[in-house]
């Protein structure tokens, strides 16, 4: 008869055993890193529509003042030594409620309070005294309105609304023409 000799069944060792918890934490950690900055950037949705309607606010008030004859073609430009008819303020502004002429950025904004989003209080309900205030205080926006080449009946609009979420800088841009014609 042939004796067979007994294997020893031997265990991981405490190195390999150190070195796999070791590989193991590095790939949690990294799983725990992108949690953290995809929820960030999920957070950041919220913003991105805020942005948007923001910027939309702003094209739409510089359109319906021109089409209602609430300003004159003149005044659809930026504010500048070479063109002092300009009403709207060149360079990134936080955003405020519109003032007293009732477009967003211009001089007339400089006095007005800083925007905001409303949001129901501890009852839910929306319209009620309870209502929260929520500052738009890591927004600005930029108005940059310039000639369009080849016909001095059109000019640029450019809209871009800027914020940070978390630890992401984000923007959104509209570009648009309007038409010296009504």
């Amino acid at each position: 008869m042939v004796q067979r000799k007994a294997r020893q069944s031997a265990g991981f060792s405490l190195l390999e055993t150190m070195i796999a918890l070791l590989v193991l934490m590095v790939g949690i950690l990294g799983l725990a890193a992108m949690l953290g900055d995809s929820l960030s950037y999920m957070q950041g949705s919220q913003e991105d529509f805020i942005a948007q309607q923001k910027a939309e606010q702003a094209v739409e008030a510089i359109f319906t003042a021109k089409y209602t004859g609430s300003v004159t073609w003149a005044q659809v430009a930026n504010l500048s030594g070479g063109n002092p008819t300009g009403l709207f303020l060149p360079g990134a502004l936080p955003l405020t409620i519109p003032g007293t002429d009732g477009l967003v950025g211009t001089a007339a904004d400089v006095a007005a309070a800083p925007d905001f989003i409303l949001e129901p209080g501890p009852d839910g309900k929306l319209g009620t005294a309870d209502d929260v205030q929520v500052p738009l205080s890591n927004f600005t926006r930029t108005i940059t309105i310039t000639p369009y080449v080849g016909d001095a009946n059109l000019r640029n609009i450019n809209v871009t609304v800027k914020y940070s979420t978390g630890r992401f800088q984000r923007s959104y841009t509209i570009n648009t023409l309007i038409s010296a014609f009504d």
